[in-house]
């Protein structure tokens, strides 16, 4: 998808960065769902866009300083499973599996993420990860 458009999207879409998870990183859109939340929290991992990650991670739980590891190379994301999350709901659920390399090695991060809307706008609350059977 490397056309006029730019590159695909780090999320997996069949859509281009510029079209999909972009805009919500430059705060020209915000995520309609719990899953939209998460490939695009993915896709700023894999762009080193720590500010939105900082941004979209619920005041309650996040971290007083949010960084991106520019070591580690996002490779994938594969959705397994959503729960709640949708234009109706004000918790949702996503279980997923990340692929990334560090230090020339394959690796995956296996978690369910917990989402929760304030004020109309989805946020990251919590994860639960997930052992791979």
């Amino acid at each position: 998808m490397d056309d006029l458009l730019g590159p695909p999207c780090p999320c997996g879409s069949d859509e281009s960065y510029r079209t999909c998870c972009g805009p919500l990183h430059d705060g020209a859109s915000q995520a309609a769902s719990a899953e939209q939340l998460m490939r695009s929290r993915y896709s700023a991992f894999a762009v080193g866009d720590a500010d939105y990650l900082f941004r979209t991670w619920h005041p309650r739980t996040r971290p007083a300083d949010v960084t991106v590891d520019p070591r580690i190379t996002w490779t994938g994301l594969q959705v397994i499973d959503t729960a709640a999350g949708g234009p109706d709901d004000d918790r949702g659920e996503v279980e997923f599996t990340a692929c990334f390399e560090s230090a020339g090695r394959p690796d995956s991060l296996h978690e369910r993420s917990r989402f929760e809307r304030r004020a109309g706008r989805w946020f990251y609350l919590d994860a639960v990860e997930q052992e791979d059977s």
